[in-house]
Parts: C-alpha cells; sequence; structure tokens
C-alpha cells in the first residue's frame, strides 16, 4: 500500500500537474493500493477551494481506506523532529506526521515535496 501525500494528491489533481505523479496516482487508485491519513485529509481540505474541488475531496475520502494517527505515529513524529533540528534540518511539522505515519503503518509514500527527502532514512 502507499500512502498519498498532499503534494502528489495536489500534482495529480492539477490540469497542469506533474504527468508522471499524477500517472503514479491514477495507478495506485486503479490497483487499490493508495491509502490516506489524516494529515494528508486536513491538508487537502485546507486548500480546497470551490464547489468542484470539494467535491473531488469527498469522493477521495469517502472512496479510500484510512490509517490511524497513533501514538506509535506521534512518537515516531517526535523522534523524526528531533533528529532533523539535531542535524540542523528543518521540516513543517506536517510532513514529519505524515512521514511518520508511513514508517509506522509500513507504507510507501508517494510524494512531490522535497521537505521528504530531507529526512534522514534511519533513526
Amino acid at each position: 500500500m502507499t500512502l498519498i501525500d498532499t503534494s502528489a494528491w495536489v500534482e495529480a489533481l492539477r490540469r497542469d500537474g506533474d504527468k508522471g505523479v499524477r500517472s503514479r496516482v491514477e495507478s495506485l487508485l486503479k490497483t487499490g493500493h493508495a491509502i490516506l491519513c489524516d494529515m494528508v485529509i486536513v491538508e487537502l481540505w485546507n486548500g480546497a477551494r470551490g464547489e468542484n474541488e470539494r467535491s473531488k475531496l469527498r469522493q477521495i475520502t469517502e472512496t479510500l481506506d484510512r490509517v490511524s494517527t497513533t501514538d506509535a505515529v506521534w512518537t515516531m513524529a517526535n523522534n523524526l523532529a528531533t533528529t532533523c533540528r539535531t542535524q540542523g534540518i528543518t521540516v513543517p511539522s506536517t510532513d514529519l506526521l505524515i512521514a511518520a505515519t508511513a514508517r509506522v503503518h509500513q507504507l510507501e509514500l508517494l510524494e512531490a515535496d522535497s521537505h521528504f527527502r530531507m529526512i534522514p532514512e534511519k533513526i
């Protein structure tokens, strides 16, 4: 299963979005391998403009499974934040939480945001 980050959803939903990302999202949806998490849902709804976008988001959030933001996810996010800060790396808290969700639930992460590539693989 693959957790699709907000950045990948934005690329996939934009008319002029990255075709490679759009293709990957479409493939994950078609094969049933796409999954959501709470933070991505909040970010998507926060950026929604107009009824057309809200309608698409309703369909996405009502159709796809969602993994929970457990205590283990919060602990992992804290550990990622500490590790990044110790190494002088600044990553938005939302991205740390999404990365932690993917790691704890052992999911691949599809993203189009360089912040995720700044997070160390091992902590």
